[in-house]
């Protein structure tokens, strides 16, 4: 299998690649740090995989579409969109520069790079897109505006690539974790609810992705008490939001 993985030097991303390197699977890994992403690609080949290695930026829309191009010259089985960033949280206005840098990353990157790979994946009448998303994508905290947003609309472009993509033998898979432990996440100074270690949520990333979960929330409690507290009278979701949001130190 065919395998591209982006966001794939650290975290995740890291931890996706190492999951799929056997003999089995031809790696294609994105990342915009060469020497992380080569240290992960000779790990992967100590484990049996043929790896490909691309430096690049996401938020070089131009490039993500050139390597988009030059993918889809050859059988892609699994595209996992894992790149994304976190500005951390904070009580104060986001500034346009960290919006824009955040919709960048987390959102229109990924039709920069996909815009190319779909018709090929239509053509060859299969494949998988696997987008991660976030729990955040579900209710938008007062100190992550800008994260949950794009994440947000992430989840409403892959829902839509879903229905568009399913007559033509395509998988669409929308992940949405909750805290795993990573680099974005040791950023956060408060207590994060149910937070999950690397391999632990890589894990159940993997069985969504081979059970080919369509929609994948998870810590399933945590996903509950999210879509508990959104069928609330508003009143008391806002109690309850604001009562979380002071927890966090906002």
């Amino acid at each position: 299998m065919r395998i591209v993985i982006t966001g794939a030097s650290s975290g995740l991303g890291k931890h996706l690649a190492l999951g799929y390197a056997s003999s089995d699977n031809e790696l294609v890994l994105l990342a915009r740090r060469q020497e992380k992403l080569e240290e992960v690609a000779v790990q992967c080949r100590l484990r049996g995989a043929k790896v490909e290695t691309i430096v690049s930026d996401v938020n070089d829309f131009d490039v993500m579409h050139t390597i988009g191009t030059r993918l889809a010259q050859t059988q892609i089985d699994r595209i996992i969109l894992n790149a994304g960033i976190s500005v951390g949280h904070s009580g104060g206005v986001t500034s346009f520069e960290d919006f824009h840098r955040l919709f960048q990353t987390n959102f229109l990157s990924v039709h920069a790079l996909l815009e190319p790979i779909i018709p090929k994946m239509m053509a060859q009448e299969s494949g998988e897109i696997v987008f991660i998303s976030s729990l955040a994508s579900l209710m938008s905290m007062p100190t992550s505006v800008a994260y949950s947003s794009s994440k947000r609309a992430l989840n409403a472009y892959a829902e839509g690539l879903r229905y568009q993509l399913k007559p033509h033998g395509i998988e669409v898979m929308t992940i949405l974790p909750g805290f795993i432990d990573s680099e974005m996440t040791q950023k956060n100074s408060f207590k994060m609810p149910f937070l999950l270690t690397t391999d632990a949520g890589v894990k159940r990333i993997m069985h969504a992705i081979a059970k080919k979960k369509r929609f994948y929330p998870f810590p399933l409690r945590f996903y509950l008490m999210i879509r508990g507290t959104l069928l609330l009278p508003q009143f008391l979701s806002d109690r309850i939001v604001n009562y979380a949001n002071f927890k966090k130190g906002a």
